[in-house]
C-alpha cells in the first residue's frame, strides 16, 4: 500500500478523503482521517467493505485493476457483489446461481444488500458495446472447451475484471473448478450442486424445447400472480424454481438454439425475481438480478429484451428517485435496440425515459418523450409482432405512465385525466396497477383541492392494497398520506387515517 500511495501522488489524508467520498456512494457513512491510513500501514485491517473501496480508488487513479490483496489487505466482501457482468455465460451461471442459493436460505443477508446508482455504469456499458456470446452450447459440460471466454470487440477492453464504475472491484478469490468464487454474501458453494434425482444416468439433464416452454410457462403463472397479488406472494417460490429447476438446466446440455432460447427465458424469470424483489423493496438485491438478467440476455443473443431489462432498470432508479441515471438507463436500452425494435418496445422505452425527466422536473424533456411514446404506440397494428413482455405496454399502460410524470411535475389536472383514463382501460388482473393509478388519481385531486373526493378515491386504493403483498403499493399511499399534512383537521382526512392505520399502512 506504501508503494502505491507514492504512485498515486496521494498523501494520507487525500487517500482517506477519496475512501470516503466513494463509501458514501453507496449509502456508507465513514471518517476516516489520516491516522486512519498510518494505521492501515501499520498493518490494521480495515473491516466490512474498506478495503473493496480503498482498492477502487486506487484502481481508478492509476487506471489499472487492483485488489485488497494487492494492497495487502485482506480479501472481503467487494462492493459490487453481484453487479458484476460476466465474462463468459458459465461465469454468469456461476453467478446468479450462487444468489438464487443464497436468496432461498433461511437468512436474509441478500434482501438487506443496498441499492448502489454507481452499480449502473458498468454493466449497461458492458452490454451496450458488448458482442453476443460467440458459443453458448454444452454438448459436453465436462470438457473445458465447451464454454469458450468470449472475444472482446476490437480495441474494447471489455473484461469483466479490468473494468468497473472507474474500475471494478474484483472476484475476491476462485472456486477449483469453476471461474466464479466468493462474493459479498453470494459466495458459490464450494462444490457443484449434486445433479437433481431425476437427472442422473449420464449424470446432466439433456435440454429439449418442451422443457423451455415449462420455463416460459411458469414465467407467465408468476407474472399473473404478481400482477394481481404483489411481489411477496409467490417470490420465494420463483426463486426456489430457479435454483432447482433452471440451474440443472443451465448446467446441462444442450445445442446453440436450445442454449440461446434457454438462457433467454432464465433471463425472463431471473428479471421476474428481481422485479418481485423491488415489489416489496429488497432493492440492492432487486438490483443485482436485474443485471443477470442482463447479462444472460446477451447469452440468449436477445438484444431487444436486454433492452427490456435495462427500462425495468430504469423503473427501479425512477422509484428511488434517481432520475438522472433513469434517464441513462432507458436512453442506453434506445441507443442499444435501435430502430428496429417492434414500436410497441420503442413505446415501453420512451415512456420510461420521460419518467426519468419528470423525477427531475424537466418539463419539456419530460413531453417530448411522452409525445414519442404515444406516436410510437399509436403506430402498432394489429397483427403485429411483439414480444409477449410488451404486449402488456398497452393504451392503460401509457395513460399511467402519463399520469406520473405530471403527477411529479405538479400539473394536477392532466394527472387526474390520464389516471382516470387508466383505470377505465385497465383489466381487473392488473390490480397492483390500478392501486398506484387510484393513489396517483388521489394525489392529483388532493393537489386540486377536493379533499374528500381524493381521500374517497385513496379508501378505494387502500381496501385494494390490503389483499397484496407490495410494499410499492404501500409507498403509493403512504406518499398521498404525507401530502395530507395540511388538511388534518377535516373529518375526511381524519377517518382516511383510521383506516390506514387499521390496515398497517400508517
Amino acid at each position: 500500500m506504501a508503494a502505491l500511495i507514492e504512485e498515486a501522488g496521494f498523501s494520507h489524508a487525500g487517500l482517506a478523503r477519496r475512501v470516503d467520498q466513494l463509501g458514501l456512494e453507496h449509502g456508507l457513512d465513514l471518517r476516516y482521517d489520516k491516522t486512519s491510513v498510518t494505521r492501515w500501514l501499520r498493518g490494521q485491517q480495515p473491516r466490512g467493505a474498506t478495503p473493496a473501496l480503498i482498492a477502487e480508488v486506487f484502481t481508478r487513479r492509476l487506471g489499472r485493476r487492483l485488489g485488497a490483496q494487492d494492497l495487502g489487505l485482506d480479501a472481503c466482501a467487494p462492493v459490487y457483489a453481484g453487479l458484476e457482468f460476466a465474462e463468459t455465460p458459465t461465469e454468469a451461471v456461476d453467478i446468479v446461481s450462487s444468489m438464487w442459493r443464497k436468496d432461498t436460505g433461511p437468512h436474509a443477508e441478500l434482501r438487506r444488500i443496498a441499492f448502489t446508482p454507481a452499480g449502473l455504469v458498468v454493466p449497461s456499458r458492458d452490454w451496450l458495446i458488448g458482442r453476443t456470446d460467440e458459443r453458448v452450447a454444452r454438448e459436453d459440460p465436462q470438457d473445458p472447451a465447451a464454454q469458450p471466454a468470449r472475444a472482446p470487440a476490437a480495441g474494447l477492453r471489455t473484461p469483466a475484471r479490468q473494468l468497473g464504475p472507474g474500475g471494478r472491484v474484483p472476484l475476491q478469490g476462485r472456486r477449483p473448478g469453476g471461474p466464479a468464487a466468493g462474493r459479498a454474501g453470494i459466495r458459490a458453494d464450494a462444490e457443484r450442486p449434486a445433479p437433481h434425482p431425476q437427472r442422473e444416468g449420464r449424470g446432466t439433464l439433456r435440454v429439449g424445447r418442451g422443457d423451455i416452454a415449462a420455463v416460459r410457462a411458469v414465467g407467465d403463472l408468476f407474472r399473473a400472480l404478481d400482477h394481481a397479488y404483489g411481489g411477496g406472494h409467490a417470490r420465494q417460490a420463483l426463486v426456489r424454481y430457479l435454483e432447482s429447476e433452471a440451474e440443472p438446466m443451465l448446467r446441462g446440455r444442450y445445442g446453440e438454439s436450445v442454449g440461446r432460447a434457454l438462457f433467454g427465458a432464465v433471463a425472463d424469470l431471473t428479471r421476474l425475481a428481481g422485479w418481485t424483489s423491488f415489489d416489496i423493496a429488497a432493492h440492492g438485491l432487486a438490483q443485482r438480478y436485474f443485471v443477470q438478467a442482463l447479462r444472460l440476455s446477451q447469452a440468449a443473443s436477445d438484444r431487444v429484451y436486454g433492452g427490456f431489462v435495462l427500462v425495468t432498470m430504469s423503473r427501479q432508479a425512477v422509484h428511488l428517485g434517481h432520475g438522472r441515471e433513469a434517464v441513462q438507463l432507458a436512453r442506453v436500452a434506445q441507443q442499444g435496440v435501435g430502430t428496429a425494435a417492434p414500436t410497441g418496445v420503442q413505446a415501453l422505452m420512451h415512456a420510461s425515459e420521460a419518467r426519468g425527466h419528470g423525477v427531475l422536473g424537466d418539463s419539456r424533456s419530460c413531453t417530448g418523450a411522452l409525445v414519442r411514446a404515444e406516436r410510437c404506440l399509436q403506430a402498432v397494428r394489429p397483427g403485429d409482432e411483439q414480444p409477449s413482455w410488451a404486449r402488456s405496454f398497452d393504451e392503460a399502460q401509457l395513460a399511467a405512465e402519463f399520469a406520473l410524470c405530471y403527477r411529479d411535475l405538479q400539473q394536477w389536472r392532466l394527472c387526474a385525466q390520464h389516471a382516470e383514463k387508466s383505470l377505465r382501460l385497465r383489466s381487473p388482473g392488473y390490480a397492483r396497477s390500478r392501486v398506484f393509478s387510484r393513489s396517483v388519481l388521489a394525489t392529483a385531486r388532493l393537489g386540486m383541492g377536493d379533499v374528500d373526493e381524493a381521500c374517497a378515491v385513496a379508501t378505494e386504493a387502500l381496501r385494494a392494497a390490503a389483499e397484496m403483498r407490495s410494499v410499492r403499493a404501500v409507498e403509493y399511499l403512504r406518499d398521498f398520506h404525507r401530502r395530507l399534512s395540511p388538511y388534518r383537521g377535516s373529518t375526511v382526512v381524519r377517518a382516511f387515517e383510521e383506516a390506514a392505520r387499521a390496515a398497517g399502512i400508517v
